[in-house]
């Protein structure tokens, strides 16, 4: 990292901002190009938590290729300058790359999806056995993570 002052090297902090994002971007590679989508997750011991439909690019692309990189901004926020280049932001992010596997039974596809729901509400849910069998989770083992703050030691 060129800004190594600005590295998170603490790991609580770094599944501090993976617990308290709202949403990243999964990034893939389809016939040898680039493909990012912005997902909702949920996050819990090394592992993230997607859902998606059963059909559709990211679907196809991930069973193709399995390998993923992630990005997941915990917070943002604009500062303004004078000048264009005094400009800057304040952020805590955390990138990391990983092997994504389509969970296909039910009692998996719950448990991600209790995860993921956990990202942003308190609330416990079911989750009906018809809305189970129309989606499919992906759990993202996670491989590597780098963390990155304008106010490391703040996340």
């Amino acid at each position: 990292m060129r800004r190594s002052d600005r590295q998170i090297t603490d790991l609580a902090e770094i599944e501090f901002i993976l617990s308290s994002a709202s949403f990243c971007h999964l990034s893939m590679v389809d016939d040898g190009k680039p493909y990012v989508v912005p997902m909702n997750f949920g996050y819990a011991d090394g592992v993230l938590y997607l859902h998606s439909a059963p059909q559709g690019r990211k679907i196809d692309v991930l069973r193709k290729n399995p390998r993923v990189c992630f990005s997941i901004v915990h917070k943002h926020e604009l500062v303004t300058g004078k000048k264009a280049c005094s400009w800057s932001a304040k952020y805590a992010s955390v990138v990391g790359t990983g092997k994504a596997e389509i969970v296909s039974d039910r009692d998996g596809k719950e448990i991600g999806l209790t995860i993921l729901m956990g990202q942003y509400s308190e609330e416990e849910f079911d989750f009906s056995k018809e809305k189970l069998d129309g989606m499919v989770v992906i759990r993202v083992e996670i491989d590597t993570l780098m963390g990155k703050s304008s106010e490391t030691g703040k996340g």
